[in-house]
């Protein structure tokens, strides 16, 4: 079996469980890590090439990105161009169309395939509303979060100049609304209403009810563990009143990662061009033979 060779870029908390689950599946080979710092090799990763730059790492099929939501444009479209497939789990939502096009163009331009916003939400979560708008046309749905840690709302938070650590956590308050709930250890010499007012004014929270809240030791709080509850009710042809939930319970980077590396295997079957986890078919995730698939799942 030709195994396909994957490079994971960037090495937190995402690209950390990337590598536990390339390390777990049969159809891949690590061609390598890319990281800012490449002389900085921890344990877990003496077997592997690690590098600044793609090109030290051979023939790689695809790259997963494992960067915050907004570097993903640029390095997904440095390494489009190399032809290299690219799969990330960009969380922006409100800017997915756009990236979804300028991707799409670049993919198609050079002949190489993009999957992006594939990790649990959007991605696998995006997947749960459309099947369940598929099953009632006619309804609302209602994606309530947490309680738990948003890594790319935690992200943002850490970029806010004067923040020397952050957690960010989501609380729903029911009917898709939600609450963020943020604790960050202040850099010296910052005032904190400033950094506070920053974070809030920040578009990935300028929308929700948000408190900031400052902490001896944000490490002492950490939880990666998170959650959905995905509700519908709406109506199948003319019948009314079809309630529809989904409910899980997750560590949130490796679900994520997992999602990312079965979207690598499946960016090895599309056509030129970019894609979100709704556009794929299931079964292109999934590794093994077709057949055998169909029987077990259908």
């Amino acid at each position: 079996m030709k195994k396909i060779r994957a490079a994971i870029v960037g090495y937190g908390n995402i690209g950390k469980y990337v590598l536990e689950a390339l390390q777990a599946a049969e159809d891949f080979e690590i061609a390598g890590i890319i990281r800012r710092d490449a002389a900085n090799v921890p344990e877990e990763l003496k077997n592997y090439t690690v590098a600044t730059e793609i090109e030290s790492l051979g023939k790689v099929d695809v790259a997963i990105l494992c960067t915050p939501s907004r570097s993903v444009q640029s390095f997904a479209l440095k390494l489009l161009e190399k032809g290299i497939n690219t799969v990330d789990s960009f969380d922006i939502h409100t800017q997915v169309a756009e990236q979804h096009a300028t991707l799409g163009k670049a993919a198609a331009q050079h002949g190489a395939v993009s999957i992006m916003s594939a990790g649990w939400d959007p991605g696998s979560d995006s997947v749960v509303r459309a099947l369940l708008e598929a099953c009632a046309p006619k309804g609302i749905t209602y994606t309530n979060f947490g309680p738990g840690m948003s890594m790319g709302h935690t992200v943002a938070v850490k970029a806010i100049d004067g923040v020397k650590a952050a957690l960010s956590m989501t609380i729903p308050t029911g009917t898709g609304i939600h609450r963020r709930m943020v604790y960050i250890e202040l850099k010296e010499g910052y005032d904190f209403d400033k950094v506070a007012d920053a974070i809030k004014k920040d578009a990935y929270f300028v929308h929700d009810e948000t408190h900031v809240m400052r902490v001896q030791s944000v490490d002492a709080l950490l939880d990666m563990g998170h959650g959905v509850n995905l509700t519908r009710k709406g109506v199948s042809g003319k019948t009314q009143n079809q309630l529809f939930e989904f409910n899980m319970k997750i560590n949130n980077p490796a679900l994520t990662a997992q999602i990312l590396v079965s979207s690598a295997r499946a960016s090895m079957l599309q056509k030129p061009g970019c894609y979100t986890l709704i556009e794929i078919p299931m079964i292109d995730l999934l590794p093994g033979d077709r057949t055998e698939l169909i029987r077990h799942l259908v």
